[in-house]
């Protein structure tokens, strides 16, 4: 599985937003947000000159790709797949990255980060229906199941991430139900929208900097 390496905090400071890539630490005094505001990374961070029209458009993109996690090659595939689906192109991209199972796991509370939530899947901690899948990006439809092994490890995994995932702001969106049971599960009520997407974001300039 691909994934980039290196500093995470510094991505939210380009974006100049919170991303929450690291969980609690993100409203922590250590979030480095909080102690250097307003600064981007680098030595030349507070001296960055006119933003461009195509830079506007390119950080929206930058900072969907960073929140949900995802590469170039396969944002371009969630894009291709939006332009073939009907409806607005831009609320089918945000809907589709939102029914990816990494995703799911993080906003049912099962994991304290999107990140950590990953490597649940990925290391065989969750089943969908019954079902073990280890692949991130899988997509979840209306109807799925997702549940956490019923195995001693993975449980006290998850109700660990889920006594500290409490603590963390915002509540499981609408489109996921929270079967509060012993081995913990959650349902996919219906397809997200993207009212549901826990991102400031404006789809648009995404769709018209990828249609180009």
């Amino acid at each position: 599985m691909a994934r980039e390496t290196g500093s995470v905090c510094k991505k939210c400071r380009r974006e100049g937003i919170k991303l929450f890539l690291k969980g609690t630490r993100c409203d922590s005094n250590a979030c480095s947000m909080k102690r250097r505001e307003g600064v981007g990374p680098g030595m030349h961070g507070s001296k960055r000159g006119k933003i461009t029209d195509y830079a506007i458009h390119l950080r929206e993109k930058q900072k969907v790709k960073t929140f949900y996690g995802v590469l170039e090659k396969q944002f371009r595939k969630y894009y291709q797949m939006a332009e073939r689906a009907k409806g607005n192109t831009g609320k089918v991209l945000m809907s589709l990255l939102e029914r990816r199972l990494d995703n799911v796991v993080y906003r049912l509370k099962f994991a304290t980060s999107r990140s950590a939530a990953r490597q649940l899947v990925s290391h065989g901690h969750i089943l969908v229906n019954g079902r073990r899948v280890d692949i991130a990006s899988y997509l979840v439809k209306p109807g799925d199941c997702i549940a956490v092994k019923n195995r001693p490890a993975s449980i006290k995994l998850v109700k660990e991430s889920q006594e500290i995932a409490a603590s963390i702001p915002g509540s499981i969106p609408d489109y996921l139900l929270d079967n509060k049971t012993e081995i913990p599960s959650g349902n996919v009520l219906r397809a997200p929208v993207a009212d549901d997407v826990s991102l400031e974001v404006q789809p648009q300039l995404i769709v018209e900097l990828c249609s180009k």
